[in-house]
């Protein structure tokens, strides 16, 4: 009906500095209600080639900006979002599901730092240059933006992981076109409105709403856009590398994981227990970085079942507007039914489930009853084989395993395709190191979770991806070197 769809926020995407109405849109769910609260442009190729022309029509009065000039327009609108932090964590709590203490105090903090941090570090990078006296030469290198950057950013941490890509892109001076997920556009269209504010030139960033399958699609085969940095799963990541590979583009892929706990017998369980549950059920468990199989030593594996299964279930689920609940809801009811699958073949497969998912009862507010929420469940007893050991879950969800010795449960934790992060719980400093050399890991945490320096290389092995993000690693990814040899 009319009515109904004015009340709805409708987007629009922002290309060459202007909000464009789009011919189509998709229906966007609030997951914490399961109504429909916003309209997203369906973009394809048309929207997409008007992007691209306006970022490469933009990338030569912006690749000629000095770092400096750069670094004050990101420093502009960091200080923009962070004025309005506020309405930016509500709208990305009520669009993604997640809570709003979440949003508040991880997503819009961390997108405010990416501007900052790459508005710094751009100031401080140096090229190399060397000296062959006896040619009488001399070698230096010099860097330079490649030009339009495509940017898919996933739903689970909307405006934060956008953000990590538009930050170090444009501070190395290309342009770009960015295409949020589709189920969390909110934040996105936000930012855009702040940053003629912020002094961006017209078609620096430019955004495009839509689908993988439509608007990716179309950005990934663009023969105009030289790089794609991506998050997200790993099919869709096979399908962006066949895609790209006739244009040999670069790329950059930051998939999924499976990442391991492993708890030693001398852990401190007054720390690991508390910081194994943020890892476990943080964000609803949708941070590739999330904790989906906990390996205790045996020794003390049923006094941490019993203490970890006692907290799991102080965990409140409800209305993530309401800043006491620890958990709020799944992103759409497709996914929601997928992690509930796990749970049920696990079952089926003889594991334990021991809290949480078809145990305990969910109660919840009145407007939340269509909502796509689950209790935050953990699973014993189940096999190593198993697909929910496996296979990315991507949910709240945890498998807890006994282990004997150090040399198995490294074997064990390295058993899977994926390899992006991994946590140690020990207090003998020899066996951290020691496995943390041993482990196929790109992050290895030891005694905590999710401390980042954004200066250090971040990203996966084997399945888990492709290149590395960090001061140095997104400079190096987001420009092109190049080698100069001068005799004299």
């Amino acid at each position: 009906t009319m009515a109904h769809s004015k009340a709805l926020l409708v987007l629009e995407n922002f290309i060459a500095g202007e909000f464009v109405p789009c011919s189509s849109y998709i229906d966007c769910y609030n997951p914490s209600t399961g109504d429909v609260y916003c309209r997203v442009p369906d973009s394809g190729k048309e929207e997409v080639e008007a992007a691209v022309r306006a970022a490469k029509d933009a990338f030569p009065i912006w690749s000629s900006k000095t770092p400096l000039e750069r670094s004050r327009i990101l420093n502009k609108l960091a200080d923009l979002i962070e004025h309005d932090l506020e309405a930016f964590a509500q709208a990305e709590s009520k669009d993604q599901g997640k809570t709003i203490t979440f949003a508040r105090t991880v997503d819009i903090p961390r997108a405010v730092h990416n501007f900052r941090f790459f508005a710094s570090s751009i100031l401080h990078h140096t090229t190399e240059c060397t000296e062959m006296a006896s040619v009488g030469c001399v070698h230096y290198t010099s860097r330079a933006p490649v030009g339009v950057a495509g940017l898919i950013s996933p739903w689970n941490l909307p405006l934060y992981l956008l953000t990590w890509k538009i930050a170090p892109a444009i501070a190395c001076g290309n342009t770009i076109v960015a295409k949020p997920s589709e189920m969390t556009s909110v934040t996105a269209w936000m930012m855009c409105k702040l940053l003629e504010k912020a002094g961006m030139p017209r078609g620096v960033v430019n955004v495009v709403f839509g689908t993988g399958a439509k608007a990716g699609e179309a950005l990934v085969c663009h023969p105009d856009v030289p790089l794609i940095s991506f998050t997200g799963s790993t099919i869709t990541a096979q399908r962006i590398t066949e895609k790209s590979a006739p244009h040999c583009k670069k790329l950059s892929l930051e998939l999924g994981g499976k990442n391991p706990a492993i708890v030693f017998d001398d852990a401190d369980l007054s720390q690991c227990i508390p910081t194994t549950l943020r890892s476990s059920f943080a964000n609803q468990g949708e941070i590739c970085l999330c904790t989906s199989r906990i390996f205790v030593q045996r020794g003390i594996y049923s006094e941490f079942v019993k203490r970890f299964v006692a907290e799991t279930k102080k965990w409140k689920v409800g209305n993530p507007s309401n800043p006491t609940v620890d958990m709020g809801a799944l992103i759409s009811k497709e996914h929601l039914e997928k992690v509930r699958n796990y749970v049920k073949k696990a079952q089926a497969e003889g594991a334990r489930i021991l809290c949480g998912e078809g145990v305990d009862s969910l109660d919840l507010p009145a407007g939340n009853q269509k909502g796509y929420f689950m209790l935050p469940t953990v699973i014993a007893e189940v096999k190593d084989e198993s697909c929910c050991m496996q296979e990315e879950i991507f949910g709240p969800v945890t498998c807890v395993v006994a282990f004997d010795t150090e040399e198995e449960v490294v074997e064990r934790a390295n058993g899977v395709k994926y390899g992006l992060a991994a946590t140690v719980w020990s207090s003998n400093v020899g066996r951290v190191h020691r496995v943390a050399q041993r482990l196929q890991s790109g992050l290895v945490w030891t005694n905590c979770w999710l401390v980042r320096d954004l200066n250090l290389p971040f990203g996966g092995m084997k399945a888990s991806g492709i290149g590395r993000e960090g001061a140095k690693d997104s400079y190096e990814f987001f420009t092109e070197v190049k080698t100069i040899t001068i005799k004299h």
